[in-house]
């Protein structure tokens, strides 16, 4: 697959392929951490084929996206905190603007689709590193103190939302 790469680095392609592993596996007959039940296996093809016959993948897709997106707004939804689900505002644009070009290269799609179907609650790790997805070890070790900083110093000057109550918290 080409690639897509922004200035920040950022490979859409990649990202894309991210989000649909993690949507699919995320699905009710999976993992289940969301209502949407084989909209990105076999039965949402059959559903949206018919009336999508060249880019039914792409609108099973865009259902379960915006199912994981409000899944987790509910769940999880601090100030000034992003997810797979809500990026900042100028990368949503751009996977935006990127998904007419993927819409026109539907067939290139088709296989990784397909092989997206079969995911049935597997382990998400064992799933992204099937795809080429999972970061290396030392990728995620050299990641982890700069997020794990950012998460104490935010929660001690009260920027961090308190789940239980829902709440700003004063310290």
């Amino acid at each position: 697959m080409t690639q897509t790469f922004l200035s920040s680095g950022l490979d859409l392609d990649r990202l894309l392929r991210l989000r649909l592993t993690v949507a699919r596996h995320s699905e009710m007959d999976a993992a289940r951490w969301w209502n949407s039940k084989g909209m990105l296996g076999r039965y949402g093809a059959v559903v949206l084929k018919r009336g999508f016959p060249s880019t039914h993948y792409f609108a099973q897709a865009r259902v379960v996206f915006a199912v994981a997106r409000h899944r987790c707004a509910e769940l999880f939804d601090p100030p000034g905190c992003m997810t797979l689900w809500h990026l900042p505002p100028k990368l949503e644009d751009q996977f935006e603007e990127r998904w007419q070009t993927w819409l026109d290269e539907a067939e290139r799609w088709t296989p990784f689709f397909e092989n997206l179907a079969g995911l049935q609650g597997d382990d998400l790790l064992d799933a992204l590193k099937r795809r080429s997805l999972r970061a290396s070890r030392a990728a995620s070790l050299a990641i982890q103190p700069s997020l794990t900083h950012d998460w104490r110093h935010r929660r001690s000057h009260g920027e961090i939302l308190d789940p239980a109550h829902q709440e700003r918290r004063v310290d």
